[in-house]
């Protein structure tokens, strides 16, 4: 990979997209040209990036010629369309979307968490799922120390989680309901402003959603560790765009609160906000736009063997989707150990 590649984002247009933009240019990411691609409607939509403006372009198979990385965040049947013309370009995809992320031979990445899988990539990397992220980067340090057995973790999503039209709808029906309007919903099953919807996606054979099954595979890929088991319950929550979990673990060997925050204080990537006497602890209507996992409400769980319960916020774009990917990238463009 050159040290200043072309990068083209794929599904520039929308909420992923356009902070996949914001992110590259506030880390500096160096490349050399970037190309923004969308839909054929978004095609001449001008975007802001560093101290000018990209042209939208309509994505087509030729899209990446010459382009080093793609950056991918439209979709899970765009990313399946397009995949192969990616590949035979000679660049590398990096997915937001859950397409390829079980695939066999496709590497699933948490760079803070396990970097070493990009070395086994042939073409496509997988970015995790939003919710399974930001768990993960809390649990890492934890299972170096004493691992897990076990894992049931309840999550807060926000609206951005479905996309930039799912945040809008929240703002609407926000509005609509202070004003004793009827609630128009489009995105969702049912109403977000003042609501909590306990469905993610599908729903599967066994009753869980298929946002809960990720969590579950997803853990175990990206740990190493198919022994883990967990449990998830996933929860649409009207906040904009950070999402919130309640983790709940289970060690096979003790673990202290002390031990745990020392872990976390020395993981990159975690900031940890735990001060109950302050009542200070992380929460995701004050941290959007940052690019930590924040833990907090740590305790001891005396219900079971060797148990700890904990509080993680992150935002959703960023650490969840677009920062995630933009680090990948970084990876790929280290030069080699």
């Amino acid at each position: 990979m050159p040290a200043h590649p072309v990068v083209a984002v794929a599904g520039a247009t929308g909420a992923v997209g356009r902070e996949m933009l914001a992110v590259l240019d506030q880390r500096g990411f160096p490349a050399d040209a970037l190309r923004a691609l969308a839909s054929a409607r978004s095609v001449g939509c001008v975007l802001p990036f560093r101290d000018g403006q990209l042209t939208v372009a309509e994505m087509r198979p030729d899209s990446f010629t010459d382009v080093d990385i793609a950056l991918f965040a439209a979709g899970g049947s765009v990313s399946e369309q397009f995949w192969q013309d990616v590949v035979s370009a000679g660049a590398v995809m990096i997915d937001n979307s859950s397409a390829f992320r079980m695939a066999e031979g496709v590497p699933l990445v948490v760079p803070e968490v396990n970097p070493q899988a990009l070395r086994y990539h042939s073409g496509v990397i997988a970015n995790p799922n939003c919710s399974t992220i930001q768990m993960v980067v809390a649990l890492a340090p934890l299972n170096a120390l004493a691992h897990i057995r076990r894992v049931v973790v309840s999550t807060y999503q926000a609206a951005s989680g479905a996309g930039a039209g799912a945040m809008s709808e929240l703002f609407e029906q926000s509005r609509q309901f202070l004003d004793g309007e009827t609630l128009t919903v489009e995105h969702f099953a049912h109403p977000i402003a003042f609501n909590c919807i306990p469905q993610i996606d599908v729903f599967l054979e066994d009753g869980s959603t298929k946002e809960e099954w990720k969590m579950v595979v997803e853990t175990k890929k990206i740990l190493g560790d198919s022994s883990i088991e967990v449990f998830a319950n996933c929860v649409r929550v009207p906040v904009l765009r950070s999402h919130a979990e309640m983790v709940n673990v289970q060690f096979d060997e003790p673990l202290s609160i002390d031990q745990a925050i020392a872990a976390w204080e020395a993981a990159p990537g975690v900031i940890v906000m735990d001060d109950p006497l302050a009542k200070a602890y992380p929460m995701p209507g004050l941290l959007a736009g940052t690019d930590a996992v924040y833990i907090g409400r740590i305790r001891r769980d005396p219900t079971v063997p060797y148990g700890l319960n904990f509080w993680c916020v992150a935002d959703q774009l960023r650490k969840g989707a677009a920062l995630n990917a933009v680090q990948i990238a970084e990876l790929l463009c280290e030069p080699p150990a």
